[in-house]
C-alpha cells in the first residue's frame, strides 16, 4: 500500500523499564517509567510551537500515555488506531533483545518466531496504519513504536536499520516531485 504524499509528524513513545533492560516489548503492554514520562513532557515542549491538528496513537499504554501528555500540551484531539500497535513478537516478547539472532532473520523474511507476525505483515500493517492516520485533518502527529517505524521505512523503500530513540519528534515530508522519496528530520532531541 503506498503512503499518501502528505507531511506528518512521528513520535516514538517514551522509555519503559523493558526498553531500559533491553527486552523485546512487542504487544506486551508495558507502561512508561519515570524517565519515559519526563521524555514525553520534553517531547511535548519540543512540539509546543508546531502546528498539530490531530494526534493518532497506538492504543498500547506506553504510546497512550505519551500521546496524552503531548495532546494536553498542544491541545489537539487524540484518537487511537490498532494498526499502529507494535509488532507482535510472539515467543520473543520479554526476552533480551538480540538473543538467538532471530531479529535479523525475521526482518529478512527468513524466519518468524512462534506466535509472531511476519515482517512482511508488519510492513503492510504499518503502512495501512500510517495511511489511515495521515488521512485525518492535518498536520497529524502519529505516536507509535520503534519497530513499527522501521517496518514503515522498509515499506517506503528507505533505510530502516537505525533504531529510533524514545520520544524524539520527527518531521516526515515527501520530497518534491518528481522524486518519490521522503525527507525525515528530527525536530529536537530531548537531553534526558
Amino acid at each position: 500500500m503506498p503512503l499518501p504524499r502528505r507531511s506528518f509528524l512521528y513520535l516514538r513513545h517514551g522509555e519503559t523499564d523493558w526498553n531500559l533492560a533491553g527486552r523485546n516489548q512487542g504487544r506486551t503492554d508495558i507502561p512508561l517509567n519515570a524517565r519515559g514520562v519526563e521524555q514525553a513532557h520534553a517531547a511535548a515542549r519540543a512540539l509546543a510551537g508546531v502546528s498539530i491538528t490531530t494526534i493518532i496513537a497506538s492504543p498500547l499504554a506506553r504510546c497512550r500515555h505519551t500521546a496524552e501528555i503531548v495532546a494536553q500540551s498542544v491541545r489537539a484531539p487524540l484518537m487511537f488506531h490498532d494498526d499502529l500497535m507494535e509488532a507482535g513478537f510472539g515467543v520473543e516478547e520479554g526476552r533480551i533483545r538480540g538473543q538467538g539472532g532471530w531479529y535479523k532473520a525475521w526482518v529478512a523474511g527468513e524466519a518468524t518466531p512462534e506466535g509472531a507476525e511476519s515482517f512482511a505483515e508488519l510492513k503492510a500493517r504499518a503502512l495501512r496504519g500510517l495511511a489511515a492516520a495521515i488521512g485525518h485533518a492535518g498536520p497529524v502527529l502519529v505516536v507509535a513504536h520503534g519497530t513499527l517505524w522501521r517496518a514503515a521505512r522498509a515499506g517506503l523503500g528507505l533505510p530502516f536499520d537505525t533504531p529510533l530513540a524514545n520520544a524524539v519528534p520527527l518531521s516526515v515530508s515527501p520530497d518534491p516531485p518528481p522524486s518519490t522519496g521522503w525527507l525525515i528530520e528530527e525536530l529536537s532531541r530531548p537531553g534526558l
